[in-house]
């Protein structure tokens, strides 16, 4: 998946000159995510090809295909840990690792690794961050956003390209 969606990079830069933003020219963007937007309190289901719990640290450890899904949001990687809040009985963050993807129906963001803090929709992307919006991407460092709200920042090299008359801003 991540060379279908890096394979769609083309150097066009025509909207973000447009926008006052030179590709890869600030440290920092801020995007809409309106795609990803997620009510944050849904029920969270989470699928993986093993569970190791520990009663004492309050974690569950998911390895192989981890597969999350919340409303229509889809979380995959190789593995997830799962913090607790204090009492055991919610979720408090989870934690990706490897080949982290976030899905929408119309949305996608990928990068190394994540951190999901479900209290305040939260969602912190690290290392090769690539937002794809239809035809148009944004690639970064870390990019950090709010599902519920729909917005984010990009931060670190920044890269944005779209495709001319592709109707994604």
């Amino acid at each position: 998946m991540r060379l279908a969606l890096r394979a769609m990079i083309v150097p066009v830069a025509i909207w973000a000159a447009a926008m006052g933003i030179a590709s890869g020219a600030f440290a920092q963007t801020t995007v809409a995510l309106t795609g990803l937007k997620q009510d944050s309190s849904l029920p969270v289901e989470v699928e993986s090809d093993a569970l190791q719990v520990d009663q004492g640290t309050g974690e569950a450890i998911f390895t192989g295909n981890v597969k999350v899904v919340q409303g229509e949001m889809t979380i995959t990687s190789d593995s997830a840990r799962v913090e607790y809040t204090p009492g055991g009985n919610e979720i408090d963050k989870v934690f990706f690792f490897g080949g982290v993807l976030f899905t929408s129906p119309t949305d996608a963001a990928e990068g190394e690794e994540a951190v999901y803090t479900l209290a305040s929709g939260e969602v912190v992307i690290t290392g090769n961050v690539l937002l794809t919006q239809g035809a148009t991407t944004i690639s970064g460092a870390k990019l950090v956003y709010n599902l519920d709200a729909g917005t984010g920042v990009m931060e670190g090299r920044v890269q944005t390209v779209f495709v001319p008359g592709s109707g994604t801003p």
